[in-house]
């Protein structure tokens, strides 16, 4: 019985948000109290609720402080190098633009924390999606699908679980798995190339023109997807891929395809994805600005302090060193309290959906029915099917829930039919790339709620894309003999 309420819950949760029904919050909410009552427990739903919340606490102090932080470096201009390096790349064609969010993901996920890779990647690539009048939820998609496949990293938590949980190395669980890895992270790269060809399609032909028409008040008319076109407000004509000012200037968009550059405009300078001239620039702190964010992510490799404590350090010595007068603290505050709050209200949200699966017992009967339901024949393939479930086991549950608490006994079934305790491990991490957009990952929450994009369009979009990279990497895996 726990076991159907259990699936139930999860299926009405994401029909409601998908169908738009509900929002999120109000959802991960309401829906896990309606069940513990269906359960028979609702006299225990405010300690399920408490204990959900005091387990993920630190994470929604960390992801608080780290928005502020990262915020504020973002204001200081620390990021505008990147964002400029990424559009002269990027242009304005929206095949390079998907695929430079898919790269940047990835190197930014060298750090191991989602929360930091999905804060630089949307601040980055934000206003070059709305700008081209793209779509949000490819952005969100291809980066967590990046995240995903580098979140393995030993570093970034799902391996050193397995590690932790089965009592092996990180390193015999990681270092054959790389070619397997990289597999799925060039099928992300070559998915992403789809998705902005597809985009390109959708957005037709576009110059630089054409997008900056309306930030500028300029009229500027350039050879678009439907030919020649005509504006009004001004004399401008466009013939041949030449644009007209109604003043009077002449210049040409030049050619009919996406990336076009300006002559005379250079076009970091004229195709800004951040204001070059906010007065919260602060260009002489720099490279303290660098410093710091190089020891913060260092510290937090290292281990040598909690996450969130060194995120609260961090932001309070950003704060006063950028900004040393109060009131100019209180407006940077203030300016990224939306983010903080969203994103902190989703994860104590969450937090009940966590308590009422865990304390009910639901995820314990869900987990063990599905263990017991794999066939006697697929014993000696233990590993194979250990990758299979770690796909939708790990989208329905926490990182910890698995690995600690199925991932052992998969082993154990395993090793009774001769398979290893470390090939089980190496299976285990190919569900990442869905698994972080599951629910249940509070930087998921960092990552739509930075984008602007509803969590059920994100939920639709990606999770078959997703599913099928985590399949390509066990894929992969079993073709190179590793799984």
């Amino acid at each position: 019985m726990l076991t159907i309420l259990g699936f139930a819950m999860i299926a009405t949760f994401l029909v409601l948000i998908m169908l738009k029904k509900m929002s999120p919050i109000a959802a991960l909410v309401l829906i896990p109290a309606l069940f513990c009552v269906f359960v028979g427990k609702g006299a225990r739903l405010g300690d399920y609720v408490i204990d959900g919340v005091t387990g993920l606490a630190p994470t929604a102090a960390m992801l608080m402080f780290a928005i502020v932080y990262f915020g504020v470096m973002i204001d200081v201009g620390l990021f505008d190098p990147v964002v400029r390096g990424i559009l002269r790349f990027c242009k304005a064609d929206p095949l390079r633009i998907v695929v430079g969010t898919a790269v940047l993901a990835a190197i930014v996920s060298l750090d191991g924390d989602g929360s930091t890779t999905f804060m630089i990647t949307v601040s980055a690539m934000y206003p070059l999606y709305k700008r081209l009048k793209m779509s949000l939820v490819v952005m969100t998609g291809v980066a967590a699908m990046a995240n995903g496949v580098m979140n393995t990293l030993p570093w970034g938590g799902p391996t050193a679980r397995a590690a932790t949980a089965l009592k092996l190395d990180a390193g015999d669980i990681f270092v054959p798995m790389i070619p397997a890895l990289a597999v799925g992270l060039l099928f992300v790269f070559a998915l992403a190339c789809v998705l902005g060809r597809r985009e390109r399609r959708r957005l037709g032909v576009l110059t630089l023109d054409e997008v900056l028409v309306e930030e500028t008040g300029t009229v500027l008319v350039g050879s678009g997807a439907g030919g020649d076109a005509q504006r009004a407000g001004g004399d401008a004509k466009a013939a041949g891929g030449v644009a007209q000012r109604a003043g009077g200037e002449v210049r040409r968009a030049g050619g009919s395809g996406p990336g076009v550059d300006v002559p005379g405009e250079p076009e970091d300078e004229a195709f800004q994805g951040l204001d070059p001239d906010r007065p919260t620039l602060r260009p002489r702190l720099y490279w303290f600005n660098a410093l710091l964010t190089v020891a913060l992510l260092t510290a937090m490799i290292m281990e040598w302090l909690p996450i969130p404590v060194l995120f609260l350090l961090g932001a309070a010595l950003a704060l006063t060193v950028n900004f040393p007068h109060m009131p100019d603290q209180k407006a940077r505050i203030a300016a990224h309290a939306e983010n903080v709050l969203n994103v902190s209200g989703m994860v104590f949200a969450a937090a009940v959906f966590t308590g009422v699966l865990q304390g009910t017992g639901m995820v314990d009967h869900m987990a063990t029915w599905l263990v017991d339901n794999v066939p006697d024949g697929m014993g000696p393939h233990m590993a194979l099917v250990t990758g299979v479930l770690s796909i939708p086991l790990t989208y329905f549950m926490s990182n910890d829930g698995f690995y600690f608490g199925i991932l052992p006994v998969l082993a154990e079934a395993g090793q009774a039919h001769g398979v290893s305790a470390v090939e089980i491990a190496r299976a285990s991490i190919v569900g990442q790339p869905l698994h972080m957009s599951s629910p249940l990952v509070p930087a998921v929450y960092v990552l739509v709620g930075m984008a602007k994009v509803e969590f059920g369009d994100h939920t639709r979009f990606v999770v078959k894309w997703a599913a099928l990279t985590s399949l390509v990497v066990l894929g992969a895996g079993v073709l190179f003999g590793i799984v």
